[in-house]
């Protein structure tokens, strides 16, 4: 089974192609430019240097959502195209549980961290709990809390309420760590550099396990997750309220 994985949902542009369980290339970047400018050249840079031929590839796994609404609409528009050009399923893994599972086999519970702006990230909370495949011992992620957006305090007295060490990742991290230092009351760990934003290789290793149980969509009828408006349909919203308002004024 070959899965190729996109993540552009937040700042760093990801691409990645999983094979047989072997992680066969992953590109990613963090650099001053756009994933416009980014993630295509990125594919086509892996699939000169692997010789891939992207006809055998079995199903594109994308972040779904949520994160950067721009970025999140590059990598919807590119997966879209490929799997509408090479007619391939797509899985939609949810941005949250990507993070996560860079943390696979974590001990406590991982909580990703994505700065949503204006006092909120988005998060969730899992854990990781072993199971037996046949002979293989192997790792399943439980859901503690899905995705959402929320004020930071709020996910850190969710944590905090459920007592266990905790291991915290995302371009959230560096934004609230005071904040962290501040309110957390247990014990908590901040993920290495080498894991600590978004890779494509995670996403197209939850990817694979989700096309393998039978979780994938045509491309045509794919959508991003954004689970909030964004500003210029806040605005928008503002200025009609603030119209419907002074109307009966």
């Amino acid at each position: 089974m070959k899965i190729l994985a996109l993540d552009s949902s937040g700042l760093v542009a990801s691409v990645a192609i999983v094979e047989d369980e072997i992680l066969v290339a992953e590109y990613s970047i963090q650099y001053k430019k756009t994933h416009s400018q980014t993630l295509l050249p990125m594919l086509a840079e892996i699939k000169q240097m692997t010789e891939l031929d992207l006809g055998s590839v079995d199903a594109i796994a994308l972040a779904a959502g949520p994160g950067s609404f721009t970025g999140l609409r590059i990598g919807s528009a590119t997966a879209k195209g490929l799997g509408l050009a090479l007619d391939l399923p797509l899985v939609e893994v949810p941005t949250l549980e990507g993070l996560a599972y860079n943390m696979y086999g974590a001990s406590g519970y991982v909580c990703p961290i994505m700065d949503a702006r204006r006092g909120q990230v988005y998060t969730g909370i899992y854990e990781f709990l072993p199971r037996m495949e046949g002979e293989i011992h192997s790792f399943q992620m439980n859901i503690i809390c899905g995705q959402c957006a929320i004020a930071v305090e709020e996910i850190i007295q969710k944590l905090n309420d459920l007592g266990k060490p905790v291991i915290f990742l995302g371009d959230g991290v560096p934004v609230y760590q005071e904040k962290l230092a501040e309110l957390m009351e247990v014990a908590y760990f901040l993920a290495p550099s080498s894991m600590n934003r978004q890779r494509a290789a995670s996403i197209a290793a939850l990817g694979g396990q989700y096309y393998k149980n039978g979780q994938s969509i045509s491309a045509d009828t794919h959508h991003p997750v954004y689970l909030r408006l964004s500003q210029a349909e806040r605005e928008r919203q503002a200025k009609q309220k603030e119209g419907t308002e002074k109307s009966y004024a």
